[in-house]
């Protein structure tokens, strides 16, 4: 994973072979000049040794995290067929991207994001993208780390019987999420290969499926408007709110909140600063391959996301708030299922976190360590410096949805928009495009489209901040 081999940008195409054929179509599009020489030219000199099933668990386990919990509050600010419009079109966009990515990462042999960047606009691109995908992968640690903050203590506060936070320092988030970092996570991001993370990406992916079946088994089982049920645990959410319209679901809306949607889908999609590592570590690599892998993990995110919003969506209507968690534990925080629930979902969000690390390391590595070999200590130092970075972040920032919002509006349409569309069209020669589709007319409309994306995005934040009109119950 950290191995420093692609610092020059000029490394040539490996023609793996597959059932012992040879493919030569993945053997034009990685080499951007004919071997004159008996051996050929390879890739990278590192051999993949990933299979397909352990990358789909790791490509799944980057796509899927905290960004789910968003969901359902998406949806109740634009209604049901709006968001299925919206998802449908983010999923498709990501998954386009990842073609233009392969694309051009297979016509120069670089399966690295920075030096694309290098290769594409020399050293201004390489930095550019080197920072990009650092901000990116620590605002997603963040919002992981946040689910942690509020969660743990909720779970240790109903394993203890406890109604309220009684104030002891295991019940305190900041201590908590300390303690994870130092204890589960920074073990597993001090592996120096990507691909052996497959294992608890799997297991991560399982405790979000367990996640969704909760998720809709609730929904035939808590009541529409919430009423007391004799013991106190269940209360109404919203007193104040006429019980007339609150438990039907909207099928369009507008209004302030909806400009988190795009952004807030936008961020669940995200994938690609892990797309190339993945694809250096899998086993016989082409772009097929990888394709493959992408459209598998994005159609499988889909589906679940879908569901997840729905179900949650209308279990709670108007009263969802920014973390789908968070409204279940309003209606009864010593629920077995629900406490079930939220450690599995922690689970999840904590092993996802050194899957998202690792795109950091190497960028870091690639802009200021571009020509050193692997060393232990850089390795180890670099994961340290992140995580107490992503740490402190988490400890002053005091809402996961300001997270969410900004770096869904910058960032993502960055990585699934324009430095791809900018990438295929600066990269990849005319001659080798489709003479009937010509996918370079469609790039340059993909980079448009994530400017106009990031403007109106942060447009409607900035809006919304400076009127200081939040959602009630949008915090913790």
């Amino acid at each position: 994973m950290e191995l420093q081999k692609l610092s020059n940008g000029h490394h040539h195409g490996f023609v793996p072979l597959e059932n012992g054929i040879p493919q030569a179509e993945e053997e034009e599009e990685m080499l951007p000049h004919k071997s004159d020489g008996t051996k050929k030219p390879q890739f990278t000199d590192f051999e993949g040794k990933t299979s397909f099933g352990m990358s789909v668990f790791n490509l799944s386990n980057a796509i899927m995290g905290s960004g789910i919990l968003g969901l359902s509050y998406a949806m109740s600010n634009t209604g049901i067929v709006l968001f299925i419009i919206l998802l449908t079109c983010i999923a498709c966009l990501s998954s386009y991207s990842v073609h233009l990515l392969l694309k051009s990462a297979g016509v120069v042999g670089i399966r690295a994001y920075e030096q694309l960047g290098f290769r594409a606009f020399g050293q201004p691109g390489k930095i550019a993208a080197g920072v990009i995908i650092t901000f990116h992968n620590i605002g997603a640690m963040s919002s992981y780390l946040f689910i942690v903050k509020y969660e743990l203590p909720l779970v240790i506060q109903a394993f203890m019987g406890l109604s309220f936070n009684t104030g002891e320092w295991f019940l305190n988030g900041n201590y908590l999420i300390i303690i994870v970092s130092v204890c589960i996570i920074l073990p597993l991001a001090l592996m120096r290969q990507l691909g052996y993370l497959g294992y608890t990406s799997g297991f991560s992916l399982t405790c979000m499926v367990f996640f969704l079946s909760s998720v809709i088994y609730k929904k035939f089982n808590i009541p529409c408007p919430l009423v007391p049920n004799g013991s106190n645990h269940t209360t109404i959410i919203n007193t104040t709110m006429e019980e007339e319209g609150q438990c039907e679901g909207k099928m369009f809306t507008i209004n302030q909140e909806t400009a988190y949607t795009i952004p807030i889908l936008a961020f669940a999609f995200v994938c690609h600063p892990e797309v190339l590592p993945i694809y250096t570590e899998l086993k016989n690599a082409t772009k097929r391959r990888m394709q493959g892998i992408a459209n598998v993990s994005i159609m499988g995110m889909f589906v679940m996301y879908l569901l997840t919003a729905i179900f949650g969506y209308l279990t709670f209507y108007v009263n969802t708030e920014s973390e789908l968690l968070h409204t279940y534990s309003k209606v009864d925080p010593l629920d077995t299922l629900i406490l079930c629930v939220r450690v599995a979902v922690l689970v999840a969000v904590t092993l996802t976190v050194p899957v998202v690390l690792f795109p950091i390391r190497r960028a870091i590595l690639q802009l200021l360590f571009p020509e050193k070999p692997f060393h232990w200590a850089r390795h180890i130092t670099i994961a340290l410096c992140l995580l107490f970075v992503v740490n402190v972040l988490v400890i002053l920032v005091p809402n996961i949805r300001d997270i969410f919002g900004i770096i869904g509006a910058t960032t993502a349409p960055s990585l699934i928009f324009i430095l791809p569309g900018l990438f295929y069209l600066r990269i990849v020669p005319t001659e080798q495009e489709p003479m009937k589709s010509r996918p370079k007319i469609t790039a340059a409309c993909f980079t448009a489209m994530g400017f106009i994306f990031m403007s109106m995005s942060l447009t409607f934040i900035i809006i919304d901040w400076t009127t200081g009109e939040k959602r009630a119950g949008g915090g913790h």
